[in-house]
């Protein structure tokens, strides 16, 4: 078993892994969460009678569709500077402590 130690992270590299993640997560949550509130708003748009309900259907689609590309965007642009954050905090404290040690094996 050999025996590596990771010293730096590539501030960059982790930026964007994070941000995709982030992205992907969020996607995962925002589309069901958007269609929601589109279809809840059309629901009650159609029980109600007049302008208001027009405005309750109108306005509830253009806020799951916001929903649906808005959170994404913002939480994978959140997890790139978080995980750039998070990369030079850690340079910072391998310097210090040494850093994350691994053990690995040839396998073949």
């Amino acid at each position: 078993m050999n025996k590596l130690r990771i010293r730096k992270v590539g501030v960059l590299s982790l930026a964007k892994i994070y941000g995709a993640m982030f992205l992907v997560m969020s996607l995962l949550i925002s589309i069901p969460y958007g269609l929601f509130i589109i279809i809840f708003s059309l629901i009650g748009a159609g029980s109600g009678g007049g302008d208001a309900a027009l405005l309750v259907g109108g306005g509830g689609i253009v806020i799951g569709i916001l929903v649906m590309i808005g959170l994404p965007i913002f939480y994978g642009v959140a997890g790139f500077i978080g995980g750039a954050i998070g990369a030079l905090i850690y340079n910072l404290f391998s310097g210090i402590v040494g850093g994350i040690e691994i053990e690995v094996e040839n396998v073949f």
